[in-house]
């Protein structure tokens, strides 16, 4: 009878010079007590690994002799406290998950003939004043945000026409497209309060989808670019810009607060889809000049 091995699910890492790295080269001239404090991290995640490596070698997962215990019944409370103080990021988002279940179990529905409430709409108020009351500053403002659609739109070509780099109009390619199919078949109610310009983008008062952003998607898109680059002030500028932006969009209620987030998000994802796609394309034509229309330079170098 064959016996199987079972790989363990955490790996431990392997010691370089005496100290436990986890694959991260410690440079000798780091103090003594940087070396403790990662020599004592990286103990308590090999006592965590040894317990789960010794539940599977007492005949646990593999199909041994014996039983195993649940990896849960061999947690202490030392274990609890590496990971409330090493993983608290997970362990907030935890206890956020606790909270909005009992925010939602317990929230009053909003009717169905009532205006969507909006966090941003409300947050945003005396600014939505400020513009029905002056539609010159309304309209500065508005053209002032079409220039910063039009800074976006021209880098995002400009790394593909310029640079020969076609991620970022990749990106816009598959965001933009995304957004109008959710945005057709999603139509969300414009808010009463909205207080359009002529100027705003899209130029001439014309429709537009609500779900979700393309002015915050569009800025994120290019914003990671130029990260990428190392381009770091101009990526800041982007960033401070589309903030301004999405205050003015919920000041004048061009977009519901989830048309931003989603619109940061989408930013991020087809970003990093994009990214995938060059590089899927790029092992398919195994870094030949088969994509060259677009940009043979950046897939084959």
């Amino acid at each position: 009878m064959s016996t199987k091995t079972v790989v363990p699910l955490r790996r431990r890492s392997k010691p370089l010079n005496g100290n436990h790295t986890n694959g991260v080269a410690i440079d000798g001239s780091l103090d003594d007590d940087h070396n403790r404090r990662i020599g004592s991290v990286n103990s308590q995640m090999d006592n965590i690994a040894k317990k789960t490596d010794d539940g599977y070698a007492n005949g646990g997962g593999g199909g041994g002799g014996g039983k195993s215990k649940a990896s849960f019944m061999t947690w202490t409370a030392r274990d609890v406290v590496y990971v409330a103080r090493y993983h608290w990021i997970p362990c907030l988002f935890a206890v956020g998950v606790l909270f909005f279940t009992g925010v939602e179990y317990t929230l009053q529905m909003i009717p169905a003939r009532s205006e969507p409430f909006d966090i941003g709409f409300v947050a945003t108020r005396s600014l939505n004043r400020v513009l029905a009351n002056s539609p010159d500053l309304n309209t500065v403002l508005a053209a002032l945000n079409t220039v910063f659609v039009g800074m976006q739109t021209t880098y995002i070509v400009w790394t593909w026409l310029m640079e020969g780099r076609p991620r970022a109009t990749i990106s816009a390619c598959f965001m933009f497209t995304c957004r109008g199919i959710l945005g057709y078949s999603t139509q969300l109610p414009l808010p009463q309060d909205f207080l359009g310009s002529g100027v705003d983008f899209p130029v001439g008062n014309v429709s537009f989808f609500l779900f979700y952003s393309g002015h915050v998607a569009g800025s994120m898109i290019a914003s990671l670019d130029m990260r990428r680059m190392q381009r770091m002030r101009l990526a800041m500028l982007f960033d401070i810009l589309n903030v301004l932006q999405s205050i003015r969009l919920l000041g004048t209620r061009g977009h519901y607060t989830i048309d931003l987030a989603v619109g940061v998000g989408a930013g991020i994802l087809f970003d990093s889809f994009a990214g995938k796609y060059e590089e899927m394309i790029s092992k398919r034509h195994n870094l030949v000049n088969g994509f060259g229309l677009i940009s043979k330079d950046s897939l084959v170098n």
